[in-house]
């Protein structure tokens, strides 16, 4: 699996609501679709993050931790 990184973690944790998968993919996807043109970085974002998942099995995703961390400097952070 891909590492997730830090910014696609993040925005998985604002939309993971129904804490599955396919859920996120979903919500990730609806999100998706009311984005402004100029909205690059977040289009871009998104599809990493849903590129991701969408490799992923639904037993990977049981093993990623989705809690906010808003701090990429703390060294919790990587554990």
């Amino acid at each position: 699996m891909n590492e997730l990184t830090f910014e696609e973690r993040n925005l998985m944790c604002l939309y993971n609501k129904a804490g599955t998968r396919t859920g996120l993919i979903a919500a990730l996807e609806d999100m998706r679709g009311y984005l402004e043109p100029d909205e690059d970085e977040l289009r871009e974002l998104t599809d990493s993050a849903l590129g991701k998942l969408r490799r992923m099995t639904d037993a990977d995703f049981e093993t990623v931790d989705l809690y906010p961390d808003f701090n990429p400097e703390d060294p919790a952070y990587g554990e």
